[in-house]
């Protein structure tokens, strides 16, 4: 009867093992001390994994949570999204604003060789880089899903992916919490942070010390591409004359073009001819060799080489059964695009008293700063300091106003459409705007 026990009982403790080992496989996470590429060991604290989402937690959402290097106990806590919908929160650990990036060597068949940099927000902030929505970098779902994403069910996600990754990593709750990103984040990060202002006044759910949020170069509504011409006018692209006929017979409306206005689709083909060697999102370009170092986006090449490494992802601790080739910017991920304008978040989110810094690269072309000028001058709130230059050094580094409602708009002097274009410039803004100074 007792070695019965004892063995009944030790089948239990058994079963209850593996139970845990699977848990834990599900919400996994791993130090990384070494990562491939990179000579000795990193000077900064990574930590990567997955945190399952959803009723039965089948999607699993990959990140890389990197500690602040000057004093993670008390500094903000930063999440950044990328953009897409579909690319990789990668872009930004590598190239804007994270503690390595690629050294553009020519490729030779070997590991593409990583840096360090001197622009890491990390300097300043614990930054978690998420892989978001499913199917974006490392993040992938058990099982067939009934529903494809969307931007408002993203938001939904997110949230609940911080609850849960603040519920393990509970030293961080009292941090001040930013949601940052660029580009098509702009569509999701005004409703997260609603989301989450909406979370922490239920009674069953931890706060989260929501402070606010930033977004560079945004994409705030569908119809923003009708900034483009205009833009493109300003920058003398196309002739004043040409501009002129086209506001006259499209009427401001180039992105929806009635197919009987065939005077307005001759005049867009004369536009086109004048910007179409110009790029508007730096994913991929026809003109461009990538296989040539000198080509803009071979860093991106190196990446995709890198991160599909299998030295690499065995440090990232990747679940190799999850997922095939990882691709930086994966554009055909199905999704729902169900927010039409985050602009009602915008000022839902500025009535809760949330700060925000809403900045544009001034040679942006996808994301014209005109288009984000106007919904925020929709907004209707009274200016409290000036358009002005913000300088570096006695140098304008781009122009900045603020208003009422705890928002500061921004420019970034010369560069495009998200932060790499000017990692410095963009990094002493950010520093002095999480310190509360003005820029």
């Amino acid at each position: 009867m007792a070695k019965d026990y004892v063995s009944s009982v030790l089948k239990s403790l058994l079963l209850l093992l593996q139970l845990v080992l699977l848990i834990h496989d599900a919400d996994s996470a791993s130090t990384v001390k070494f990562l491939p590429g990179f000579d000795g060991p990193l000077p900064f604290e990574l930590e990567t994994g997955y945190i399952g989402v959803g009723e039965e937690e089948e999607v699993q959402l990959f990140y890389y949570f990197i500690k602040s290097e000057r004093n993670p106990e008390e500094d903000p806590l930063l999440l950044w999204l990328s953009g897409g919908p579909g690319c990789s929160s990668i872009s930004g650990l590598l190239f804007e604003n994270g503690p390595l990036t690629m050294k553009l060597d020519a490729y030779n068949g070997s590991l593409p060789s990583l840096v360090s940099t001197t622009y890491s927000w990390t300097k300043l902030s614990n930054i978690i880089f998420l892989d978001q929505p499913v199917g974006t970098g490392f993040s992938y779902s058990r099982t067939s899903l009934h529903n494809k994403p969307s931007d408002s069910g993203e938001a939904r996600r997110i949230h609940e992916f911080l609850q849960k990754w603040l519920g393990k990593h509970q030293e961080f709750t009292s941090n001040p919490f930013y949601a940052a990103g660029d580009s098509y984040s702009g569509m999701i990060i005004p409703a997260l942070v609603q989301e989450i202002s909406k979370g922490n006044y239920q009674c069953c759910n931890p706060p989260i010390n929501l402070q606010g949020y930033m977004l560079g170069n945004p994409i705030t509504e569908h119809n923003g591409v009708n900034y483009r011409i205009p833009y493109a006018h300003g920058m003398a692209l196309i002739s004043d004359e040409l501009y002129e006929s086209l506001k006259r017979v499209c009427k401001g409306e180039y992105a929806y073009v009635d197919s009987r206005n065939t005077e307005c689709l001759k005049l867009l083909e004369e536009y086109n001819k004048c910007t179409d060697r110009i790029t508007l999102f730096i994913i991929q370009h026809p003109l461009c060799e990538t296989e040539t170092p000198n080509c803009y986006i071979y860093r991106y090449l190196l990446s995709t080489y890198w991160a599909n490494d299998k030295t690499v992802r065995k440090a990232l601790q990747i679940n190799e059964e999850s997922i095939g080739e990882w691709i930086r910017c994966n554009l055909d991920i199905p999704y729902n695009h169900d927010i039409v304008s985050s602009v009602p978040y915008h000022k839902n989110n500025s009535i809760s008293g949330y700060r925000s810094l809403i900045f544009s690269g001034d040679h942006d072309m996808a994301v014209p700063y005109l288009g984000t000028q106007a919904w925020i001058r929709s907004l209707n709130y009274s200016i409290i300091n000036d358009w002005r230059p913000w300088m570096i050094d006695d140098q304008i580094a781009g122009y900045t106003r603020t208003y009422a409602n705890k928002m500061t708009f921004a420019t970034i002097k010369a560069s495009g459409h998200t932060p790499e274009y000017k990692p410095e410039e963009s990094f002493i803004m950010f520093e002095r705007w999480i310190s509360g100074q003005p820029l």
